[in-house]
């Protein structure tokens, strides 16, 4: 069954998905507009569940760090977004952050978690900011507060994902889900 999840996981990541808007605060409210943010980019969607899968990969502290390390730099990116900071490259990083990790998932690079932290603490900065430049009319707080959650959640999501694979032992399976985001990151830089 995990197997069989985990290769459903890498056809959905494959799949060109509709876009869809953001939520409007002044509809909905800055929380369910800042939830709801993550959750409307592919590119946001895959990174993150790439992000929990990675994770699941390394032992120890490693596995709950490398996806906190990613919250709390992409908090920092959205901060300096809201100081008027900004950054340049922020969309090209962005896709760029899919593909690289997709990749080091799909050939299991082995690296010491303090490096796994940074690489996806420097691409989370960019995802931050990008959140931060978009923030509309919505209230700064409740907004991060939201697109902080729904992060979370994406990559618990591939927390438990690439955990059913280690634990049933399917590398096959997290690689092809690397390789499945890698693609998509490649397709979207096309697109």
């Amino acid at each position: 069954m995990p197997k069989r999840t985990l290769l459903a996981f890498a056809a959905l990541l494959a799949t060109p998905l509709p876009a869809f808007a953001h939520f409007n605060p002044a509809e909905h409210g800055s929380l369910l507009a800042g939830l709801s943010h993550p959750l409307t980019g592919l590119d946001h969607i895959v990174v993150m569940l790439l992000v929990g899968v990675w994770a699941a990969t390394f032992r120890g502290a490693g596995r709950l760090v490398i996806p906190a390390a990613f919250l709390v730099m992409m908090l920092a990116g959205f901060a300096l977004a809201m100081a008027g900071v900004s950054l340049p490259f922020v969309e090209p990083t962005i896709l760029a952050s899919v593909v690289a990790i997709g990749l080091l998932v799909a050939l299991a690079v082995r690296v010491p978690s303090l490096a796994a932290v940074a690489i996806v603490g420097i691409f989370a900065v960019f995802h931050g900011h990008a959140h931060g430049s978009e923030l509309g009319a919505a209230g700064a707080l409740s907004f991060a507060c939201g697109f902080a959650a729904a992060t979370a959640a994406l990559h618990g999501a591939g927390l438990w994902l690439g955990s059913q694979a280690v634990r049933h032992a399917r590398p096959i399976a997290i690689r092809a889900v690397g390789w499945a985001g890698a693609a998509t990151g490649l397709l979207l830089f096309a697109a």
